[in-house]
């Protein structure tokens, strides 16, 4: 990667933290394994904790991921790219097709984290189970 990408990058992480529009969730793995009954597959479990207020860093997930979320506390607003965005409360939750665009999740509080389970049934050999957006797919470079 040349510098000139490498400070474009570092400038638009730092106007995006700097304006308080984005936020990084702490991940936590919690399970993976192959699926034995359907060779290739591998189930993996996160923990996602998402701080008060900001949205997440929109993104795309793993082409063979098949995606349950449920939220374990506090209460989520979460939009797939052609579906109108939801609010989803602790003991709910929503299903994503493999490849989804996810564009928007956001913790509703300014005082408490949110949390929630993602469970994803998975090619094996998918290794990435999202790609966060470039900067041009938001029309920034």
């Amino acid at each position: 990667m040349n510098m000139s990408k490498i400070f474009a990058t570092t400038c638009a992480l730092f106007c995006i933290s700097a304006a308080g529009a984005r936020s990084e969730e702490t991940v936590i793995p919690k399970f993976e394994g192959a699926i034995t009954n359907i060779p290739g597959k591998s189930m993996v479990v996160e923990e996602v904790t998402f701080p008060p207020g900001p949205t997440s860093i929109p993104h795309h997930h793993a082409k063979s991921a098949f995606l349950y979320a449920y939220v374990l506390s506090g209460t989520i607003r979460s939009q797939v790219e052609g579906e109108p965005a939801r609010i989803f409360h602790a003991g709910e939750g929503w299903y994503e097709a493999p490849g989804a665009h996810h564009i928007l999740a956001q913790n509703m509080s300014k005082s408490k984290e949110a949390k929630l389970l993602a469970v994803f049934v998975v090619d094996t050999s998918d290794k990435a189970l999202y790609t966060p957006d470039t900067a041009s797919e938001h029309g920034h470079e």
